[in-house]
């Protein structure tokens, strides 16, 4: 039960990083070739950086925060470059919460 719980207060953090915590202008100059204030691998980072600060502060492990930043980065950026569906995008998103949860059941 604490498993299923962790995976719901981690798909919850999710959703408030990338819909409540991400600004207009972040969504937008995230993306290469629409950043006008800062370089857009700054607006995508910080923005990842996000969601790995949730997840390790909920899971307890800093570890998993970088793992997370690191992987959101590269599903947001590829959502851009491969043009991924909103469901696709989320999907992977949550996916890799499912796999913090399992791995911190296996170690």
């Amino acid at each position: 039960m604490e498993s299923l719980n962790l995976l719901i207060l981690l798909a919850l953090a999710h959703f408030v990083c990338d819909f409540v915590l991400q600004s207009d202008r972040m969504a937008v100059e995230k993306i290469p070739g629409r950043d006008d204030t800062l370089h857009w691998s700054w607006w995508l980072g910080s923005h990842a950086a996000t969601h790995g600060l949730a997840v390790a502060l909920l899971t307890g492990v800093p570890l998993l925060g970088l793992m997370e930043t690191s992987l959101h980065a590269i599903i947001d950026w590829l959502k851009i470059r491969c043009r991924f569906t909103l469901v696709l995008d989320q999907s992977l998103h949550l996916l890799c919460k499912l796999i913090w949860v399992l791995l911190l059941i296996k170690f």
